[in-house]
């Protein structure tokens, strides 16, 4: 099962649809597109941080809002965005790469990138929220595998070795998934990739 059908059976893609006043396939196949660079960003803050791996992952998260950030997109209320852009800054860092990864995304689905771009804070809260949710779900001698922790799902979501599985079946950036579409130097990580192909427009 890949992420976007995760997201759709907690009612995220619906959420976003609502809010935006487009309809669930738009966004369901702009989540496809965008997903790949939002995880990467999260890998790469799991790389960076200074608490080191999955362990400074699951902090960070508790800082931008945790897993409150999927219930305020699931609420039948207007989503406040602004926690999503706090997310995006952090993964990202600046607004223009926000930007590139929206025009890339628009390049490979033909939808507007103006759409695109409301979409990623809301898409960044459903994640973040998510992986936050799964982390606290875990057992204190198991956060580190199993669905239920924070490292095998993080590892499971972007390819990384671990197996986390959903339903059955991959989720998706393992193999096969959209992850794997967009990370074209297998590093695991789209982010990057996308990056580059955004390079001009970043300098």
């Amino acid at each position: 099962m890949q992420l976007t059908d995760i997201l759709t059976q907690m009612g995220g893609i619906q959420s976003v649809a609502r809010d935006l006043g487009v309809s669930q396939g738009d966004v369901a196949t702009g989540a496809e597109a965008l997903l790949p660079a939002i995880l990467g960003g999260f890998k790469k803050q799991a790389q960076l941080s200074p608490a080191g791996g999955l362990e400074g992952l699951g902090g960070l998260l508790g800082q931008l809002g945790g897993g409150s950030l999927l219930d305020q997109v699931l609420s039948p209320q207007p989503t406040d965005v602004r926690q999503g852009n706090d997310v995006l800054g952090q993964i990202f860092g600046s607004k223009d790469v926000s930007r590139s990864v929206a025009q890339n995304a628009s390049a490979q689905t033909g939808l507007d990138s103006g759409l695109l771009k409301k979409m990623l804070p809301m898409l960044a809260m459903l994640v973040a929220g998510y992986m936050a949710k799964q982390g606290q779900a875990a057992p204190a001698q198991d956060s580190g595998s199993g669905l239920g922790g924070l490292g095998g799902l993080f590892g499971g979501l972007l390819g990384g070795g671990a197996s986390a599985t959903a339903g059955g079946g991959p989720v998706a950036g393992g193999p096969g998934g959209m992850g794997a579409m967009f990370d074209m130097n297998g590093d695991g990580n789209a982010l990057d990739d996308i990056l580059r192909m955004a390079g001009k427009a970043l300098r």
